[in-house]
């Protein structure tokens, strides 16, 4: 192989390394943003249970699913619009190592 412009090569490198930092930023905020919404989905269903279980319908099987998914949904539109702050914050400190 023969190499006519080491700096080129060098430079290449250099935009390959930049181009993996970035998604791997990109990756690491996104895991950070999912576990907020695992936090918020875990925060949320302890709440309920403090709870009176009263309301329109009978507590069923049926009630509990569309109540959890519901929970899941709001959870995640909330960590993907800000939440608490927490995906911030984690990225922030596991960004900094």
């Amino acid at each position: 192989m023969k190499i006519n412009n080491p700096h080129s090569l060098i430079k290449n490198e250099m935009k390959m390394q930049k181009k993996a930092d970035i998604e791997n930023s990109e990756n690491l905020l996104e895991a950070c943003k999912q576990f907020e919404a695992i936090f918020l989905n875990m925060m949320l269903q302890q709440m309920r249970k403090s709870v009176w279980s009263g309301g329109l319908t009978e507590k069923s099987q049926g009630r509990e699913i569309f109540e959890s998914m519901k929970d899941e949904k709001m959870t995640e539109d909330m960590a993907l619009d800000g939440g608490i702050g927490l995906a911030k914050q984690l990225y922030q400190q596991l960004s900094n190592r």
